[in-house]
């Protein structure tokens, strides 16, 4: 299994006060290649992106409040990845988290990124020169994620994540179809704000062996931290290329998740999780259509308080009678900007709810991002 890797980060968020997140369900058009899956559009892809990015760097109404903006995995052509964390640099604000998917890149190149960006990501290179000694790896495709942190300094963090999970080619006798398997997951720890958080790559957060699993050793993680500080694991943020969000596995480990049927998971008790999708205008060469991209969700506690509603942009529900409270959105190209809840127990004099959907934004005929009217979101 991979490795938990513990990271400090310095993010002054405002104590007490409710964070808010952006995911952008945005659609991804792949062919497959040799090197994995590349985006067939990459300029019209980089268009929707960068629109978002100067959104968030406009500010205007309460986007100001920002600090958590996650795209969905493989979303971001790898060519425009250094004019990404430059304008993160440069414009964003301080204590803000972007998490983004980008093209797969051979392992060769991530190699020589994990070195490039050595301060922040030192810890994983060991393991990865393990590997790439073991045989001739350098060739295979990766499947990776960045999480860019501007910290309360101006100061800009860049960690790297790759897939653990593995995925439908490696059900070929080719291995030559196979994916590099990541070897780690960074748990951040924000300070002084007391907030932490990870970043997953869709079917990581359900992989298991005969013996264990990705989401026990987060549980077990997040415990040992509870009762060793009485802090616990905030959020975690799931981007995803999906066709199936909402498989039958899925609701399982959520259930387990939040549940504790086994045993008592305070470290994991209240958290977040926030599961971001393409959209449902997704394509990928060599795979049926299907109708089950989009969907993003987030997951909480089912002690929250949050009323049954439905409209024809979202609904609430429990996932199918699991132990949760969950906000389910579409399938179309959408940005979703919420809060996540506050911490943390349910206080019985207060009737306000504790997660708040602030906006819902499409992309329009005119290449811009607009946000919807109040009338699409009535009730259904």
């Amino acid at each position: 299994m991979v490795q938990i890797i513990d990271k400090i980060v310095n993010l002054e968020f405002s104590l007490g006060q409710h964070l808010h997140c952006m995911v952008a369900q945005i659609p991804n058009r792949l062919s497959k290649l040799d090197l994995g899956f590349v985006l067939t559009d990459p300029e019209e892809k980089w268009a929707q992106i960068r629109g978002i990015l100067d959104m968030v760097i406009e500010g205007e109404g309460n986007l100001k409040k920002l600090h958590f903006l996650m795209f969905p995995e493989a979303a971001l052509p790898f060519n425009r990845f250094d004019e990404t964390l430059d304008i993160i640099g440069r414009n964003f604000r301080p204590n803000t988290v972007t998490i983004f998917g980008v093209e797969p890149i051979r392992l060769q190149t991530y190699r020589e990124l994990l070195e490039r960006f050595r301060d922040d990501n030192g810890d994983v290179i060991e393991a990865v020169d393990r590997d790439i000694e073991g045989g001739n790896v350098l060739e295979m495709p990766v499947n990776w994620c960045c999480i860019a942190i501007k910290e309360a300094t101006g100061k800009l963090r860049v960690f790297l994540e790759a897939k653990s999970h593995p995925f439908h080619a490696e059900e070929l006798l080719d291995k030559y179809h196979d994916l590099y398997k990541g070897r780690h997951f960074y748990f951040f720890h924000s300070q002084p704000a007391c907030f932490n958080f990870m970043a997953l790559i869709c079917l990581d957060y359900l992989y298991r062996n005969l013996y264990s699993s990705n989401i026990k050793q987060i549980i077990d993680h997040a415990n040992q931290l509870f009762f060793t500080t009485r802090q616990g694991l905030d959020a975690i943020f799931v981007i995803q290329c999906n066709p199936k969000p909402e498989h039958n596995s899925y609701r399982d480990v959520i259930s387990g998740f939040y549940g504790e049927y086994l045993e008592d998971t305070p470290g994991v008790r209240e958290t977040v999780t926030i599961f971001g999708n393409s959209s449902s205008e997704t394509v990928l060469e060599g795979v049926s259509p299907t109708s089950g991209y989009g969907h993003s969700y987030v997951v909480i506690n089912r002690h929250h308080k949050v009323g049954k509603h439905t409209s024809r942009e979202f609904r609430t529900d429990d996932f199918d009678g699991a132990p949760v409270c969950r906000l389910r959105f579409g399938a179309e190209t959408r940005l979703y900007y919420f809060n996540l809840p506050p911490y943390h127990e349910l206080d019985p004099r207060n009737s306000r709810v504790s997660l708040k959907l602030h906006s819902i934004m499409r992309w329009n005929d005119h290449g811009e991002w607009e946000k919807l009217p109040g009338e699409e979101l009535s009730t259904v």
